[in-house]
């Protein structure tokens, strides 16, 4: 086994969110007052880090923290449009019968979490870091990794965008980027040397090696 402990992204890393995100910003940009997106516009949105997007929309970071608890919610209300990616499930099983230690750091929020995963699958996880400010992960990351007793070199941090691969950069454990995320494959691929990940068995086959 190369890693004990998995810690786990969740939207656009585990769970396929993105198109529920394109269907409701427009909504948050009208409250909060920032452009809209067309969709001419999402695949170089796609391409910008967290940091460059902020920018582009003139958001002061006050403003992050009420825009994401309006997503949040307006997710728990749609939450049954919300699905895991396929091979999810199957990894996670598997991963937890080979003895690997599961964690879930993310801006979303427990409950939304949970209600995705289903009963079963959210038992698997050993710990929950919700609720993360947007540049804030690599603290959560510290704590899942005390909590499991894991050293950070035996760590495998999963995610979708760049500021997941600074935080794991932050925290001292290796970062593996996925393919079918938020973030453009080519962009996150630019900022990392590993191979991303392009189904979620080659995330399996790395971390039991």
């Amino acid at each position: 086994m190369n890693y004990k402990l998995v810690i786990f992204d969740f939207d656009g890393t585990l769970a396929d969110s993105f198109p529920y995100f394109l269907r409701t910003v427009n909504k948050l940009a009208v409250t909060y007052n920032f452009p809209t997106i067309n969709t001419d516009d999402v695949d170089q949105l796609r391409g910008l880090d967290a940091r460059q997007m902020m920018k582009r929309a003139k958001l002061p970071a006050w403003k992050i923290p009420l825009i994401a608890r309006s997503f949040i919610r307006m997710m728990a209300d749609d939450i049954d449009q919300i699905q895991l990616f396929d091979g999810v499930p199957a990894l996670l099983k598997q991963l937890a019968d080979a003895g690997v230690r599961l964690a879930i750091v993310s801006s979303n929020s427990e409950a939304n979490i949970r209600r995705v995963l289903g009963p079963d699958l959210a038992a698997l996880i050993t710990y929950y870091g919700c609720g993360t400010s947007l540049f804030g992960k690599q603290q959560k990351f510290r704590k899942a990794m005390s909590k499991s007793s894991v050293l950070s070199s035996e760590t495998l941090c999963v995610g979708d965008e760049v500021r997941d691969m600074e935080a794991a950069r932050e925290a001292s454990t290796t970062f593996g980027g996925v393919a079918w995320g938020y973030t453009r494959a080519d962009v996150l691929q630019s900022y990392t040397t590993w191979p991303l990940f392009q189904t979620p068995t080659a995330i399996l086959q790395v971390v039991l090696g």
